[in-house]
């Protein structure tokens, strides 16, 4: 089917150079007119639906509006003083008659005392008094407000003061500029490097522009198709830089085993037609099971529904799929216009190395397969071992540089006002009716209690802790006597803890919100959900820390499961054995296990944290299920170019030694410039300043550094040694049914079909 495609392509190029244009206008489409990025929220999580479930009967506890605090600081003015009063007035005088503010509340115009307020005096100017805090609330949501943060934030200008934005949107602001600021840095440090590598690998301007075009379009397809998603559905805002991370590795990589092939096929002195053919047949049958294989890995993240990750996994897919699309239709339209004029534009940097040393290589190693698979593979395994002691926890603040203003404003906020940053539990009591019922009142009373008695937890507040005078009797009492003869502020805390169905109890702790004895808080609380006739959940900064890590690990085998099954489906359909394909799973798990282990060993233990500029901190959840799904696929990738090689070469000669030592030497180059093509598209996103996307561009190019090396020129060739005729081995039953269906690769080169006469 492929050599009849490659033929139509050579016969009618304007006809595929259509369609290609058609799918690429409607990107260009997609991108100006779609949707908006945005990270879904994780709604079928506890503390996702406690959350939700408290601010729809408390308004001010999570819905409406946004906001963002400034902190102002001085050396020698004191808040005390006039001048530092007037400087911060005049600092925000601007945003208090801008239409898009709601309030700007100072140490000087704190509303009247309300319990759940943060503002208070406390809160608000330190206790050395050389700094103070202000909030800003916003009118609009989060996602809108950001869009006109940059411009509130140029009104505020401090005077003698110095100030530092933080918190609410100022931190969302700031995560999407230097994920934007990634990207561009990303993109002008691997487009360089590529040019070099492809012009290395074919020696031609040609030839090496090729691939690069196809990468580009390949980006602008995946950047608009996601685009068009989020018209529908929410689709993160780190999409865009993973399909940016995936799609220029694998298009290029894609293109350049066709544009290699088809070469191949002009030096042999075949014409244009059947190279294009032949081409065709066997390395575009290639990549379609490699962007099989690699889609199959990314679907995996469709097992994490509610959280941010399934549109990471469609963002890349899609990806995927277009560099294919574009690897089979416009790619071997231009072949077929360039024609020999492929190799044109020769440069004198080309690599001049013979492929007999891969051959060598290959020989030397099944030569001694033990001698080199035992040390080889301890290496790997070693290097995995700091994989057993990771520890997940959310990335906030933290993931950004010490350098970014929010930061650097959080971590002010903190050295200044210690108390300022303690851990609330939030405990939210669902009823069938009023929560004000002597009954539900004595229930709440009593889980105060308990709750304040678990270790870590330093107080509780809410409508049953308002005076510890008052013992169980007396609050049922109180809230059982008309609402007209309860006290001012008994009124206003029934006001902000207590809803038509709803109670909500906070437990404060000094302990960080990502901590193991936070976490123990939360479980505590969960193991005793005794409360009358009422339903309890945990929500705040720890549940949701701890609920999306047992989300992710509840969810993990059976996506691992997914995708181990489906990939060797795949490779079976591809190479007809069922050996290959268990080899192929085992060995990208060794390459897994050392990049996990390296992601540990560098971002949690923070081993080089001096020199790639960042904070040591427990591993975000979604890095290890985002690195495994995109690594996999990935890697099977160089398998799929590699192992099909060998089998073309097997088919055509029945002998296991040359079909690898021939597949190595003719793959070899390819596979290692692909290789060193990937690894620095992924290290110039380990150079980002979001820690997410610096520990999975660094964990990236570590898999792929290992993959293309120690797994594919040493254990590969070395345990299909020792395997021996088994590689190529399928049950009987299995067998003839692979080749009743034809998926078997034509070992003979692919023949056009003739034109049809003409009249």
């Amino acid at each position: 089917m492929l050599g009849r495609w490659g033929s139509f392509s050579h016969r009618h190029p304007f006809w595929t150079l259509t369609l290609s244009g058609v799918v690429l206008a409607l990107s260009i489409v997609f991108l100006v007119r779609g949707g908006e990025l945005k990270n879904p929220r994780s709604l079928n999580l506890e503390a996702g639906h406690a959350s939700d479930l408290a601010a729809g009967e408390l308004p001010h506890t999570g819905g409406g509006g946004s906001s963002f605090s400034l902190i102002f600081t001085s050396d020698h003015v004191r808040v005390a003083d006039a001048r530092y009063r007037d400087a911060v007035e005049a600092a925000v005088r601007p945003l208090t008659q801008d239409s898009r503010v709601k309030q700007v509340i100072t140490p000087w115009n704190i509303p009247a005392p309300d319990p759940t307020s943060t503002a208070s005096p406390a809160t608000q100017v330190s206790a050395d008094q050389t700094s103070a805090v202000v909030y800003v609330l916003l009118k609009d949501s989060g996602g809108v407000s950001r869009k006109y943060y940059g411009d509130l934030r140029g009104q505020v200008h401090p005077g003698p003061l110095k100030v530092l934005a933080f918190d609410g949107v100022a931190e969302g602001n700031a995560f999407d500029t230097y994920l934007q600021t990634d990207l561009s840095r990303a993109e002008v440090i691997a487009l360089p490097a590529t040019i070099l590598l492809l012009l290395l690998v074919f020696g031609a301007l040609v030839a090496a522009g090729l691939p690069l075009l196809i990468g580009l379009v390949s980006i602008l397809g995946g950047i608009g198709g996601i685009y068009a998603i989020a018209g529908f559905t929410d689709v993160s805002s780190y999409a865009q830089n993973v399909v940016t991370l995936i799609g220029l590795g694998v298009s290029i990589d894609y293109s350049l085993f066709i544009v290699n092939r088809f070469r191949e096929e002009l030096a042999r002195g075949v014409d244009r037609e059947q190279a294009l053919a032949t081409t065709m047949a066997t390395a575009g049958r290639a990549i379609m099971f490699s962007g099989l294989t690699v889609a199959v890995g990314l679907s995996g993240m469709l097992f994490y529904t509610g959280s941010f990750l399934p549109s990471m996994g469609i963002a890349g897919a899609m990806v995927v799929g277009v560099a294919v699309f574009y690897s089979l239709t416009l790619l071997p339209a231009l072949l077929r216009l360039l024609g020999p004029r492929i190799n044109a534009v020769r440069v004198p940097i080309a690599a001049t190395g013979s492929r007999k040393s891969w051959h060598r290589l290959a020989m030397g190693v099944m030569a001694h397969p033990v001698v080199v698979l035992v040390p080889t593979v301890a290496f790997i395994v070693l290097a995995g071992l700091p994989f057993g002691h990771l520890r997940m926890a959310n990335g906030g603040i933290e993931e950004l540089p010490a350098t970014a203003e929010v930061r650097q404003g959080y971590d002010l906020s903190v050295r200044k006002f210690p108390g300022s940053r303690q851990t609330t539990v939030e405990v939210v009591l669902e009823f069938p009716g009023d929560p004000l019922t002597p009954s539900r009142v004595g229930a709440a009373y009593d889980l105060s209690r308990r709750i304040a008695k678990i270790k870590g937890v330093t107080s509780v507040s809410s409508v049953v802790d308002l005076d510890p005078a008052l013992d169980r009797a007396a609050y049922q009492a109180l809230y059982s006597a008309p609402a007209s003869t309860r006290p001012p502020k008994v009124a206003q805390a029934l006001k902000q803890g207590v809803g038509k169905h709803v109670m909500v109890l906070n437990a404060s702790t000094d302990l960080p919100a990502e901590s193991d004895p936070a976490r123990d808080i939360v479980r505590a609380i969960r193991a005793d959900r005794t409360v009358a006739d009422g339903r309890l959940e945990v929500t705040g900064e720890t549940a949701f820390d701890l609920d999306i890590v047992n989300f992710i690990v509840d969810r993990t085998p059976a996506a691992v499961g997914f995708i181990v099954g489906v990939t060797i489906i795949v490779l079976f359909l591809l190479l007809g054995s069922v050996v290959l394909p268990i080899k192929a799973v085992v060995m990208n798990f060794l390459s897994l296990s050392a990049s996990f282990g390296a992601l540990v060993w560098v971002f949690q233990d923070g081993h080089l944290a001096g020199l790639l500029g960042f904070t040591p901190q427990a591993v975000d959840p979604s890095i290890p299920v985002l690195l495994f799904c995109i690594v996999f696929g990935l890697s099977m990738d160089y398998e799929v170019l590699l192992m099909s090689r060998m089998k073309e070469e097997w088919e055509r000669t029945r002998d296991n030694r040359h079909a690898v030592a021939e597949g190595l030497e003719l793959s070899g180059r390819l596979v290692t410039g692909a290789a060193a093509i990937m690894f620095a598209v992924f290290i110039g996103f380990g150079l980002a300043q979001v820690l997410l996307i610096k520990s999975l561009g660094i964990g990236m190019a570590i898999a792929v550094l290992i993959d293309a090396t120690l797994v594919r020129a040493l254990i590969v060739p070395a345990t299909m040694r020792l395997l021996g005729q088994l590689n190529w081995w399928a049950p009987g039953p299995v067998a003839r049914l692979y080749r009743r269906l034809g998926l078997g690769e034509a070992s003979a080169v692919v023949r056009p079909e003739p034109e049809p006469a003409g009249p």
